[in-house]
């Protein structure tokens, strides 16, 4: 008996977009590309989205529905925390969305909800209009700029050996730091216990209560 296939619908289109850039990056989400994951004609999809701008803004708009956003009423600090993590953890989880959101070129309605509810729990806890302008901007940039730095030096490729040897070979004498830092990463640190993103965002918090 034949497979009643479900009806395309613009939800359809979007959750197999998010499959596709998963598993493949952004670039691989194409009109032919969702055409053959949703088994129908690339030109069908137009009877339920404009075109693929409308698409990646729709991708951002259910990476960011991950961000845990600050509730009206809620500790401004706590809340911050828990939005930056969480901000954080979804983009690792969808590590082409970085990308996308810091383009001038989309146009996306979670995000302008983010900034509104970001700016709002500054200003409900007593930030003051250009504190708040200055806040925003640190720990939105902290959040996407971490985020594409800790992707882009991600080393999935080194081995430990490949470290080691690298140890061996440096003059230690001309790059004391250097070295230090590079053994650190080899062996750990003190502070294992706190992710590098959480320990700098919890620098910039203590900032803003100097700042408040």
């Amino acid at each position: 008996m034949a497979t009643t296939r479900p009806p395309l619908t613009r939800d359809r289109i979007l959750e197999a977009g998010i499959r596709l850039a998963d598993e493949g990056g952004i670039e691989s989400v194409t009109m032919r590309k969702l055409g053959q994951a949703l088994g129908v004609e690339a030109m069908s999809l137009y009877n339920h989205v404009a075109g693929k701008d409308e698409i990646l803004d729709g991708l951002g708009d259910l990476v960011m529905r991950e961000f845990e956003l600050p509730p009206p009423n809620g500790d401004w600090e706590s809340s911050l925390r828990r939005l930056a993590v969480s901000a954080h953890d979804a983009l690792i989880r969808h590590p082409w969305a970085a990308s996308l959101l810091v383009s001038p070129a989309r146009r996306i309605p979670t995000r302008m909800r983010y900034i509104d509810a970001v700016c709002g729990c500054l200003r409900t806890a007593g930030f003051s209009p250009e504190a708040t302008f200055h806040a925003y901007h640190a720990i939105d940039s902290h959040i996407l700029g971490f985020t594409l730095w800790e992707l882009g030096h991600a080393m999935p490729d080194v081995s430990k050996d490949a470290i080691e040897e690298f140890l061996r070979t440096l003059p230690r004498d001309e790059y004391p730091h250097l070295a230090e830092h590079v053994d650190q990463h080899l062996h750990g640190t003190n502070r294992d216990d706190q992710p590098e993103f959480e320990f700098g965002l919890d620098l910039i918090l203590d900032g803003f209560k100097r700042l408040r």
